[in-house]
């Protein structure tokens, strides 16, 4: 019988970080799309969720002012996010937590005026459960902040590489039932701002 791991998992991710792997980082005009969107901070707590290196988090953190958790279940990830953090005073809070099954008691936060979401959507095996998990952490007024590649975007004649993407019915599954959507499209990415 053959088994496979699952997309969100630390047993997929943490090899993968360990063994030096690194993934797309923000631009200018990605970085522009969140001071429009998600505004400033003022101190209130934001998640970002699948952190990685903690380019984001550290960037919600020190520059746009929240009270940052990042969050991944590798925890090669969080140990090089630790290690970036060179911001001045005290930086985002990192843990080590699966999204999808972890107790989201363990968060320091019972809600959160934003959550983030990059280059992550795409790897949940039960999205549905995923976005259900993001509205019951975020805040009344809060915004659900995604970005996520859109299939059959890149430039190449390789399959794999052009389903790397969501789907329209994905992105559908991710944009219903939200009082308000916002999207902005960045080359193969698009972005989503959702508010409840």
């Amino acid at each position: 019988m053959t088994t496979t791991t699952s997309t969100a998992s630390t047993a997929y991710w943490e090899p993968l970080w360990a063994g030096g792997r690194r993934y797309r980082q923000t631009d200018d005009a990605e970085r522009r799309l969140m001071d429009e969107h998600l505004g400033p901070g003022r101190a209130r707590p934001a998640l970002d969720i699948g952190s990685g290196d903690g380019t984001l988090a550290r960037r919600l953190h020190h520059e746009l002012g929240y009270r940052t958790t990042g969050v991944d279940c590798a925890p090669s990830a969080l140990a090089l996010a630790a290690t970036l953090d060179t911001g001045p005073g005290p930086g985002p809070v990192w843990r080590c937590l699966d999204i999808t099954t972890d107790d989201l008691t363990a968060l320091p936060d019972p809600a959160y005026a934003l959550v983030t979401c990059r280059l992550v959507y795409r790897w949940m095996d039960d999205k549905a459960a995923f976005v259900h998990r993001v509205r019951r952490l975020l805040a009344p007024g809060g915004v659900f902040w995604v970005v996520a590649e859109i299939a059959g975007r890149r430039t190449t004649t390789d399959p794999a590489l052009q389903e790397l993407g969501i789907t329209p019915a994905e992105a559908e599954l991710l944009t219903t039932g939200w009082s308000v959507v916002r999207t902005a499209d960045l080359d193969v990415l698009r972005c989503y701002a959702l508010r409840p």
